[in-house]
């Protein structure tokens, strides 16, 4: 029976439907609309809120956190940029946690759709690309991008990078067949993936060097073309990579992961259509494609034995391994695809139902796949606020002196237990937003100093390499809870500004000492406890524009504490002349007195790497704006051209 061309045309429209119809059920069963709060959530939505109220500028000053910090200077702006578009697109008239809520939709359903545009476009079919899209959007297997890390986790930013994976080989499809033109969409392409997350960067620069290494003809110009595509990415991204780069001194790299086992045998089904893959690949971008993963991993393994035993911990193995997984994915996906194709036209549907079926069998055994999610695991804030009473937690904070709040633990516990791994919300990292009140800890691993000093006593001492919440309930500032009040004199307060003290229930045994000192008073907010200090502190006064002033007390020539974190843009002054500032022992600012018992003003404003980098992305956008346009005129002008 010969295949009729409008069952053709109804398969090509039914794939597509049905794929997209499977990813917003399960978003909707997942996310709804309420705002999700499990695990890293809260503190997204705070990095997004930070880019509201703060502006767009990498090195903005985060007042909330860790005595302060330049928060997206160290952490990829990409995602809290969508969220802060999607809120201009509504004039600001939408919440911030609705705007999250809604970004957390596009984060889990990217990846997928970007896959399928891919593999559509290469197999010229979107019922043979189902396969390989739907492992690509349900995949987990322990990927910090899948959807158990990138969505229920919350590493919002690293998913929303691997989404952007599969549309640089559709950008750079006409380069790869003639190469005789700067791939500019290609430029877009790789400047998006390091403002969203810089560890997809190694997996990109493989495919755009494989791409111009494609065919024998021209492959000197592509290469050009190729290193020229590379670097006009980077001056694009040099409003944050600059400062990134030269500001270094001032984080610790994230290195508390390590490479695990990938589930068996879904790993190796994938790896098995992969190799497949190299014998079918019939053009050059398929060549580019199947070869990808193979060049990707040795990356990987490049990173993991050499580069992070020399203490290279900036891009770890563990999250460029992602990048890995996406080419490992697709080029498995060409491959179902190609084999499903030999099957009759008629009986495709059928070989795409057989494909999905054995891949999900295999994904079983070690959950290789996230296929449905289980409601209680995705806990919303409204269950999370009425189950850990925290408006009464809220209310107690927003009555207590001026300072600020150092919580006891990175994360509130959702259910019982004593594993670290258990599941758990960041949830008090929104206190800033909610109460107006400054934070010490209540939030996930981050790599400020003071950070690095709350978490081990010091700030020195590299890559910070353990979880936070592997630390929650056992020890603060290097010591043992039972020492928290001997390690907290009165210097330490005063240094990180510390009015309130949270703990747990579960950790007032240990903390009993706070309260046999004579030094803080305990109150009860189930399931919290509230330690107070007795010696009050006088937080810094906000001036407006960049500006804070306080009083210093002290002799000549005395170092004396600002009550905020050090960092290189800052200045200060008193009387109109400048002061001497330093880094002082809890990675606090110290300022040099000049007189007796000064008054202090704080500047903070832009150096030169973060202007120079603004300069160079301004030039970079300009030069490819120009030509785009040069590009547009040729070929309007019905001369040839070629190109991305």
């Amino acid at each position: 029976m010969k295949y009729h061309p409008r069952r053709r045309n109804f398969v090509r429209l039914l794939a597509p439907l049905v794929f997209l119809a499977y990813g917003i059920a399960f978003a909707a069963a997942a996310l709804g609309r309420s705002l999700l709060v499990y695990d890293d959530h809260p503190g997204q939505l705070y990095r997004l809120w930070h880019v509201l109220t703060y502006g767009p500028a990498p090195w903005a000053w985060n007042p909330g956190w860790w005595a302060g910090y330049p928060e997206m200077q160290f952490y990829p702006p990409g995602a809290a940029y969508v969220g802060a578009l999607l809120s201009a697109v509504f004039l600001g008239t939408v919440s911030p946690a609705s705007i999250y809520q809604a970004l957390l939709w596009i984060v889990y359903l990217a990846p997928g759709v970007t896959a399928y545009l891919l593999l559509a476009r290469v197999l010229d079919s979107g019922c043979l690309a189902l396969p390989g899209a739907f492992v690509v959007l349900t995949l987990s297997a322990g990927v910090a991008s899948g959807v158990e890390g990138g969505v229920h986790i919350g590493m919002v930013a690293a998913r929303l990078g691997w989404a952007l994976l599969p549309l640089l080989p559709l950008a750079l499809g006409r380069f790869v067949v003639a190469g005789d033109a700067l791939p500019l969409a290609g430029v877009v392409v790789i400047a998006a993936v390091v403002l969203f997350h810089p560890a997809h960067l190694p997996t990109v620069v493989a495919f755009t060097l494989l791409a111009a290494l494609a065919r024998p003809e021209g492959r000197r110009l592509r290469i050009r073309h190729a290193l020229a595509t590379l670097i006009l990415a980077a001056g694009c991204t040099a409003f944050w990579t600059l400062p990134l780069v030269a500001r270094l001194a001032s984080t610790r790299a994230l290195a508390w992961g390590t490479l695990s086992v990938p589930p068996m045998p879904f790993t190796l089904v994938l790896v098995l259509f992969a190799l497949v893959a190299v014998r079918m690949a019939r053009t050059p971008l398929e060549c580019a494609l199947a070869r990808w993963p193979w060049i990707a991993g040795a990356i990987v393994l490049l990173d993991r034995l050499a580069l992070e035993p020399l203490g290279l911990r900036w891009l770890p193995a563990d999250r460029v391994v992602d990048g890995a997984w996406m080419a490992l994915v697709l080029a498995a996906g060409l491959a179902m695809g190609r084999l499903v194709e030999r099957w009759p036209a008629r009986m495709h549907g059928v070989g795409v139902g057989v494909a999905l079926v054995a891949v999900i069998a295999v994904s079983l055994f070690g959950r290789g796949l996230s296929l449905w999610p289980e409601r209680v695991a995705w806990p919303t804030y409204s269950a999370t606020e009425r189950g850990l009473r925290l408006r009464a937690l809220w209310d107690r904070l927003e009555a207590a002196s001026p300072g600020r709040v150092l919580f006891i633990r990175s994360a509130v516990p959702l259910v019982h237990g004593t594993a670290w791994y258990r599941p758990h919300t960041h949830i008090t990292s929104l206190t800033p937003v909610i109460t107006g009140r400054a934070i010490l800890h209540g939030t996930f691993t981050h790599p400020s100093p003071v950070a690095a000093y709350i978490y081990r006593g010091r700030s020195e001492g590299g890559a910070i390499t353990e979880l936070a919440e592997q630390l929650d309930g056992w020890t603060l500032f290097g010591h043992p809870l039972a020492d928290l009040g001997r390690v907290l004199d009165e210097d330490l307060c005063d240094r990180l500004g510390i009015a309130v003290v949270v703990g747990l229930e579960d950790d007032a045994p240990a903390l009993q000492g706070l309260v046999e000192a004579g030094r803080f008073t305990a109150s009860s907010v189930p399931p919290f406890v509230v330690y107070t200090p007795r010696q009050r502190v006088t937080p810094l006064s906000a001036l407006g524009n960049g500006r804070w002033r306080f009083t210093a007390r002290g002799d000549p020539g005395a170092w004396v504490t600002a009550r905020v974190a050090h960092y290189p843009l800052w200045r200060a002054e008193a009387d109109g002349r400048p002061r001497a500032v330093r880094r002082g022992p809890a990675e606090d600012l110290e300022v040099r007195l000049e007189r007796r018992d000064e008054t202090i003003t704080l500047t903070y404003a832009p150096g030169i790497p973060e202007r120079l980098g603004v300069v160079v992305s301004g030039a970079g956008g300009m030069l490819l704006i120009a030509l785009a346009i040069r590009r547009r005129a040729v070929s309007g002008s019905g001369r040839p051209s070629s190109g991305g």
